[in-house]
């Protein structure tokens, strides 16, 4: 595994890459985990309590309620692989429920971030061993050869964060968390499902601007790791449905005609122009079983709220099951 400086270094320099390509586009687009710096994971984390962002508090009351019967699915001494570990709120419920779990190992690629979810993590459970993995969880990597191989391994992604993946990126992060899992691993996956489009803007455009302050921390961002020249007052944050993607999707835009500067390069906005910085997917249980099929895996069990707001997801790989999924 690389070094925290190399990491840092590899890192930067994917940004630029992916800042000069996708700004280059007819349709600007920047890809959505590069939201997530130490600033945007504490921005998210705080929009996580809002009143519109109904997610975060209802997949925490599915897990509180039905907590024994996920850490069943999971089973008994396993290694918990958190992808996108962020600050571990909803993981402690779990680990609070699964039978003598062997490893935690969070998985996040801010590093500042994770090292304080890891060391809150240790304090509240002391006889866990913690084992952080700094790395960007979209990408293709190898869990370190230090993590046990023997007993049962079960990837955990809650959050609705697999809808912001786009279609080739779902498939790849399945497949290798179905990879990392092993032959008789399992997944625990939160989906965010369809309901009522009132509901879902609101929760992407609260009142206080939380949201918007997400999004505009983006440019900040590339402002200071790439020494850009984002007017910050010159965009503005912006929600809207894409309904050929079953989506919500964050825009920047464009307040004005303007020239922005980055890495040599001349970036032309026209008012009113948007970079597309996010995307949300919403599901239906028999459109995400399909996705999980077409990856090696097999939904096995189901656990909704009382409303179908928001599920989460067992999955099985598909060759270890028997008697087909279970939708309850």
């Amino acid at each position: 595994m690389l070094d925290q400086a190399e990491l840092v270094d590899r890192q930067r320099e994917a940004l630029r890459a992916d800042v000069i390509e996708g700004l280059s586009q007819p349709r600007k687009v920047l890809p959505s985990r590069w939201l997530y710096d130490d600033r945007g994971s504490e921005l998210f984390e705080e929009i996580t309590g809002l009143d519109e962002y109904y997610p975060t508090r209802t997949e925490t009351g599915i897990l509180r309620s039905k907590a024994l019967e996920i850490a069943a699915f999971c089973g008994a001494h396993v290694t918990l692989l958190e992808y996108g570990a962020g600050a571990g709120i909803k993981t402690e419920i779990l680990l609070n429920a699964l039978h003598e779990p062997a490893l935690y190992v969070p998985i996040d690629i801010s590093g500042d971030f994770l090292s304080q979810s890891a060391r809150r993590i240790e304090s509240r459970f002391p006889a866990l061993a913690v084992q952080p993995v700094v790395v960007d969880f979209t990408t293709e990597f190898d869990l370190p050869a230090d993590i046990p191989s023997d007993g049962r391994r079960c990837g955990f992604f809650p959050g609705s964060t697999i809808g912001n993946l786009d279609a080739a990126d779902t498939d790849g992060f399945l497949r290798r968390m179905r990879r990392h899992a092993g032959p008789g691993g399992r997944a625990v996956v939160g989906i965010d499902l369809k309901k009522d489009l009132g509901i879902l803007l609101a929760a992407y455009d609260d009142r206080e601007g939380v949201t918007a302050a997400f999004n505009l921390n983006l440019l900040a961002r590339i402002n200071r790791e790439l020494e850009a020249e984002f007017p910050l007052d010159r965009f503005v944050h912006e929600a809207r449905w894409n309904d050929e993607a079953s989506a919500v999707e964050m825009h920047l835009k464009s307040l004005d005609d303007q020239t922005v500067r980055i890495d040599g390069h001349c970036f032309d906005f026209a008012a009113g122009e948007t970079i597309h910085s996010e995307s949300s997917r919403k599901y239906s249980l028999d459109g995400f079983a399909a996705v999980a099929a077409a990856s090696g895996w097999s939904v096995d069990a189901v656990w909704t709220d009382s409303a179908k707001r928001f599920a989460i997801v067992g999955l099985a790989p598909s060759d270890a099951i028997v008697g087909g999924s279970r939708f309850a």
